[in-house]
């Protein structure tokens, strides 16, 4: 079998960034899924699950409900926890959404309160969110991204 592409690219390098993974076609339908990698894989520890899902749970809300909410295939974990997929329509560039990334992040890292979803009747595993530990990953993620700006990965 033909290796997949993001197994291509070296996680032994790999930083905390905002990459594209890929853009797949479909007629004149673009879509391009963006690789939001918030720790340095098999050289940080990988992030909490109860993190992930809540970051997830606030993260998919905000980029539901933003003016961009109509390009918003699907934001969601990678299995390997250590970022996050956005899947968006179009053919698109980390710069495109930069400001929407840190205007997710900035909402995540000022919310309070009840997590959206995170009831029995909403989720499969309401229970298992800890927002403290989300803020903190998404406050090491976004000092990452601006500081760095890391828009391609390094082969």
């Amino acid at each position: 079998m033909e290796k997949i592409e993001s197994f291509k690219v070296n996680h032994l390098t790999l930083k905390a960034g905002l990459y594209v993974s890929r853009r797949d076609r479909f007629g004149d339908c673009t879509v391009t899924t963006f690789d939001m990698r918030f720790t340095a894989p098999n050289r940080e520890p990988v992030m909490d699950m109860p993190a992930i899902h809540t970051i997830e749970h606030l993260g998919a809300t905000y980029l539901r409900n933003s003016r961009r909410k109509g390009e918003v295939v699907y934001f969601g974990p990678m299995g390997c926890r250590t970022g996050f997929y956005l899947l968006m329509f179009g053919n698109l560039n980390p710069e495109d959404i930069y400001e929407l990334i840190k205007s997710m992040c900035e909402f995540i890292l000022q919310f309070k309160g009840e997590i959206p979803g995170a009831k029995p009747e909403e989720c499969g595993n309401y229970a298992e969110q800890n927002l403290n530990m989300a803020q903190y990953y998404v406050d090491k993620y976004l000092k990452e991204l601006t500081t760095y700006r890391r828009f391609v990965y390094q082969l």
